[in-house]
């Protein structure tokens, strides 16, 4: 199959699929998800995002019908039947099915979705534009869950001003983007925003760390500003999709270009990686 959608236990292509109206994601976003890539049908990082899917899960009390290693085993079933490796995976738990009530039965099983499309990594050679946005999101951010209603808007946004990301702030204190986490590089250290409430603890982020750590990078965890942003000699987004992409422009404004060797080093480690773990 060039697609592939899956529903508690059926299957079929993704245009195919359908789900009942009264699952409860249809009236209340309740669900959690996570993403990652495969190539020649290895799924990167599995271990990783299963580990946060799980624990965003626990975190809203959503009772999950398989054990990680069930749902490892799940999603790489479902990469075997693609037709195409190099894979976009999406992965999703909603809390279950009942006629519309906020409340819902404490021992309700969750409802799993995937759904496979072929894709590959973004390109890391091109510099990316951002714009930014405040971050009205709820204090959640932490958890990855479906309901995404300002990231769509300050995606849209960013689309129709001919960027490729959204950069959300609370404030003057940068929090991460639509969908991606955001560092800066300030005289040869790695500032990156602490995991709290305010952001999404990427996956991505976790291997860029670990990357400085193994090229003697220096890191510092806490918060920035925009207005460090502008004076960063780069500033860097991170996602499982774009591993380590370079800014050019933030709110039309150049940025960065003052480190490029850090860039570079980190961008050719973090490849390295991802190819080596998907041969």
């Amino acid at each position: 199959m060039k697609t592939l959608g899956y529903y508690n236990g059926k299957f079929d292509e993704i245009e195919k699929m359908q789900i009942p109206m009264l699952d409860r994601v249809c009236s209340f976003g309740d669900g959690v998800y996570d993403v990652t890539y495969a190539r020649n049908h290895k799924i990167f990082t599995l271990e990783e995002h299963m580990d946060r899917f799980f624990a965003s899960a626990e975190q809203l009390d959503i009772r999950l019908p398989h054990d990680k290693e069930g749902m490892k085993y799940l999603l790489q079933e479902m990469v075997n039947l693609c037709d195409d490796g190099n894979l976009v995976i999406c992965w999703q738990a909603t809390r279950g099915t009942q006629v519309r009530s906020h409340a819902y039965p404490y021992d309700m099983i969750a409802n799993i979705w995937i759904t496979i499309r072929p894709c590959d990594i973004v390109d890391m050679t091109e510099k990316i534009d951002l714009i930014t946005v405040e971050d009205t999101r709820y204090l959640h951010c932490n958890i990855k869950t479906l309901n995404l209603i300002p990231n769509v808007m300050a995606s849209q946004r960013a689309l129709k001003e001919g960027v490729h990301e959204a950069l959300f702030h609370r404030g003057e204190r940068v929090t991460e983007c639509a969908h991606s986490n955001v560092h800066i590089i300030k005289d040869g250290v790695l500032l990156t925003p602490p995991a709290d409430c305010y952001i999404l603890k990427g996956v991505a982020r976790d291997n860029l760390i670990k990357a400085c750590q193994n090229l003697n990078i220096p890191v510092n965890i806490r918060p920035f500003t925009v207005q460090e942003i502008f004076s960063a000699d780069e500033v860097i987004i991170t996602s499982s999709g774009s591993l380590c992409l370079q800014v050019g422009k933030v709110d039309g404004i150049e940025v960065g270009g003052k480190a490029e060797d850090i860039i570079k080093k980190l961008q050719a480690y973090l490849l390295d990686e991802f190819l080596k773990a998907t041969e």
